[in-house]
């Protein structure tokens, strides 16, 4: 930095102009630019690094087309998240679901590096797919995949379900850990009964040890898997969670649209993971785009529910607009 203190003369810029053309432009490796000037190839490098210093060499990063880096930058900053993936997608709702799938596969992909207890929730169309299209890790990288949620329901979504978790946890090389009972009981004697079963009471016990979470975004409207899984809201409560000011739910923990939890009328009924256990676990990643889920996204991302966001770019620029 000391030589970029002083003025430098015409000559010495001209060197640095040109030593700096012959690497960044020409591709000339270093001891052959020494070679041709006839200097030593320290003298090389401490040129290049001045022609850095006095801002002869800018670095510019330009993002390929389809990569939004200042966008997912900005939700970070807006939202105080930890990390955030935007993705380039046509059209909406489930047309959305192949590339959060996709970018979800690749992000877990690059950064589960071991030791990892993670919880899913299994009612989730877009980790479905992202279980379906990820690659198999070469070495284990977690040691449990725990569902974060009651299971049962009709019988053709519950195989949906269990085979999320185990195959997240066969891809990463972990134990699953699979909650043996419904996600909404009848009443809440049954679901304390339940939930104190042995099978259960594991479940209920891993969810302390969880470091990462994988969950999906719902909005009011329950989702098709949502619908058919038998643990949909009826019309009535969807009418009630309106009316309390509701936008979405994670995990079936309905907030409003501040990320604030309602006092939904089934909630001691429910068989998952409670709000604040959720919200203290390190990373929270949430899966979810289209823009009719932009205000349940929006409200999870102010409530803290999730961490990580992953989403389409229609989406990120209505959280950034408001």
């Amino acid at each position: 930095m000391a030589a970029a203190s002083s003025t430098p003369t015409p000559d010495h810029l001209r060197l640095l102009v040109k030593v700096a053309r012959m690497y960044h432009e020409r591709g000339v490796r270093q001891p052959e630019i020494a070679a041709h000037l006839h200097m030593s190839q320290p003298r090389v490098s401490r040129l290049l690094k001045e022609a850095v210093d006095r801002g002869v060499v800018r670095t510019v990063v330009v993002s390929p087309e389809g990569v939004h880096a200042e966008l997912e930058d900005a939700l970070v900053a807006r939202y105080g998240l930890r990390d955030a993936v935007v993705v380039e997608v046509e059209g909406a709702g489930a047309d959305v679901v192949p590339a959060l799938a996709a970018a979800t596969a690749t992000y877990l992909d690059a950064t589960l590096k071991g030791g990892d207890v993670i919880g899913v929730s299994s009612w989730s169309a877009t980790l479905l797919e992202a279980a379906k299209v990820m690659r198999a890790k070469t070495s284990s990288v977690a040691h449990e995949v725990v569902q974060i949620m009651g299971g049962s329901g009709s019988p053709e979504v519950q195989l949906h379900a269990t085979r999320l978790t185990s195959r997240l946890a066969e891809l990463t090389g972990a134990r699953p850990v699979f909650a043996p009972s419904a996600a909404l009981v009848g009443s809440t004697e049954l679901r304390d009964l339940l939930s104190r079963e042995p099978a259960m009471a594991d479940v209920v016990r891993a969810w302390s040890r969880l470091t990462l979470a994988l969950v999906g975004i719902g909005s009011l409207a329950p989702s098709p898997l949502l619908r058919r899984s038998g643990n949909a809201v009826t019309a009535r409560d969807q009418r009630q969670l309106k009316e309390l000011g509701a936008v979405g739910d994670v995990c079936a923990r309905y907030f409003d649209a501040d990320g604030d939890p309602v006092d939904a009328p089934f909630n001691d009924r429910l068989i998952g993971i409670d709000p604040d256990r959720l919200r203290a676990v390190e990373r929270r990643i949430g899966v979810a785009g289209g823009t009719d889920k932009a205000a349940a996204i929006r409200g999870a991302a102010r409530g803290r529910w999730i961490n990580i966001l992953i989403t389409d770019v229609e989406v990120a620029r209505d959280l950034l607009d408001d």
